[in-house]
């Protein structure tokens, strides 16, 4: 039987997606999404039981399959993406020792200082390519070292989500670039576990898998487990990368020059270089690229899309109690009242730092501020501040990218945010350059995952003619003449973040007293 089918695997935060492509056109022929549920069991704790990710993974895969009318022979290669910086740790069978700590958890934070104590922060970076902090692998590994010496005592590896699922469906011990760089343990430039890392955590090599390149086909589906998996025995697998990377490789940012901009609840602006992109000043990081050619380096914030909600629930009753009489959805009508107002807010903006801000600040004390109300300025002009602000600080980040050399000749745009044509064309106006909407913006981190499998079987050259076959642009936004406010109004928020760092780490210990106080 010919084998004329990608399938793709995004294990996410929420649930897993599984994507079916067509090989000949590159085209999505079906999907399939399995939700999972998270625990909190504490204030800054996250953790996913492993085998709900194993139950999703072959549900949807059954399910993709048989909805697309083909037989599990039809399938070339399964490829992965996946939530990074999680902790698994497993016994030699693969058997989970407890649920995993995934990206979200924050309990690591004495752990991340004491990581940082022994190596610095300007070497961690140097080595790894980021600001190893308490979200990374690495300090939840130590975490689980000191406070639960007996799942350590039977450990294994440790692993990251996709990875757990490779070594059920193909007993490798595996994982790839990025998702190793995600634990804040690689050494970015050779591509390995950095020694001097594992030595200031404490963490034993032979606890974490071999690191290998997103492409590798790693081995193939095992015959106890494909019947369960609804797979052929003997498909290939191929280890792909962490969904931020995937979805890089999905925007079609696969060579210098072409960047891509994610806009979802938080947002990035990513790139593509030849050698990793350090900062002096520690405003960017870099990943491994799923081309092993590339780097891709990277700048996040917290609130983008996040920020809209926040606006919607606190500012937009109006519109989600029209919207639910009239069928529509609360975002569309929150957009005509903020597209009714002109560029710049006159006078007006918003700084979307409602939980604190990563790139380019990393503050956890920024907070959100409206700075310039006057008597004129309506709730619409505070719902469109709240579009603009979001897209001013991507600006910031996208011009220290530019400054450190990274080139954006062309840049595309993904996720769900991109749905919103304001956004976009304000998007379009504050960067100064055309916006390239992708064809599916909202399966770019699918779309790259299928990529790196079909680079990885021979299906196709590399990532420059996959993303030919794969990447489709939908719509271009050009810049209009809201490009010269945005411009002024730039220089403005900037400043004002600045003018008001040591406010809010003032106004953070006021609101620390008072808790204490009440």
């Amino acid at each position: 039987m010919e084998r004329s089918y990608l399938l793709a695997h995004d294990l996410g935060t929420t649930g897993n997606k599984a994507v079916l492509f067509d090989l000949g056109s590159g085209r999505m022929v079906g999907s399939s999404f399995s939700p999972y549920p998270t625990d909190y069991p504490g204030a800054t704790r996250a953790e996913q039981d492993p085998n709900d990710w194993w139950e999703a993974f072959c549900r949807a895969t059954r399910d993709v399959i048989s909805g697309a009318g083909i037989p599990p022979g039809g399938i070339a290669a399964v490829s992965f993406s996946g939530q990074m910086m999680g902790c698994l740790p497993v016994a030699g069978d693969g058997t989970p020792l407890r649920r995993a700590i995934i990206w979200a958890d924050q309990r690591a934070t004495a752990e991340a200082e004491r990581l940082l104590e022994r190596v610095g922060l300007g070497e961690a970076y140097r080595i790894t390519g980021h600001r190893v902090g308490p979200a990374y692998s690495a300090p939840k590994i130590m975490w689980l070292m000191a406070h639960e010496p007996r799942v350590l005592e039977g450990v294994h590896k440790f692993l990251q989500a996709k990875d757990f699922i490779v070594h059920r469906l193909t007993g490798s011990w595996v994982t790839d670039y990025s998702d190793a760089c995600g634990t804040g343990l690689l050494d970015i430039r050779r591509r390995d576990w950095s020694e001097e890392m594992l030595a200031a955590a404490g963490i034993p090599r032979e606890l974490l898998p071999e690191v290998v390149p997103s492409i590798e086909v790693v081995g193939k589906v095992r015959r106890d487990v494909a019947k369960e998996a609804g797979l052929l025995t003997g498909t290939p697998v191929v280890i792909g990368g962490g969904d931020g990377v995937c979805a890089t490789a999905g925007a079609g940012a696969v060579r210098p020059g072409i960047g891509h901009i994610y806009l979802g609840s938080s947002a990035w602006v990513a790139g593509a270089s030849e050698e990793p992109v350090l900062d002096p000043k520690m405003r960017t990081f870099t990943w491994p690229h799923l081309d092993p050619a590339l780097y891709s380096p990277n700048g996040t914030m917290h609130n983008a899309g996040s920020s809209l909600e926040w606006a919607k629930e606190t500012l937009g009753a109006l519109e989600a109690k029209l919207a639910e009489w009239l069928g529509l959805s609360p975002y569309d009508l929150i957009e005509r009242e903020a597209e009714r107002i002109p560029p710049g807010c006159e006078g007006l903006f918003f700084l979307p730092y409602l939980m604190g801000e990563r790139s380019p600040h990393w503050d956890p004390n920024a907070r959100g501020v409206f700075l310039g109300i006057t008597r004129k300025h309506t709730r619409a002009y505070l719902l469109r501040a709240v579009y603009e602000g979001v897209a001013l600080n991507l600006r910031t980040i996208f011009l220290a990218l530019k400054e450190l050399g990274v080139r954006f000749d062309e840049m595309r745009a993904i996720g769900g945010g991109v749905k919103s044509l304001l956004w976009d064309r304000i998007l379009a106006d504050v960067l100064g350059i055309p916006l390239n909407i992708t064809a599916a913006p909202l399966e770019a981190t699918a779309l790259g995952a299928a990529m790196a499998g079909a680079v990885g079987v021979g299906l196709v050259a590399d990532f420059a003619a996959a993303a030919e076959r794969f990447v489709g642009i939908g719509e271009v936004v050009e810049p209009g003449p809201g490009k010269e406010t945005y411009t002024r109004v730039h220089e403005l928020f900037q400043e004002t973040y600045e003018a008001l760092r040591e406010v809010f780490g003032r106004l953070v210990s006021l609101t620390e007293e008072g808790n204490g106080d009440g």
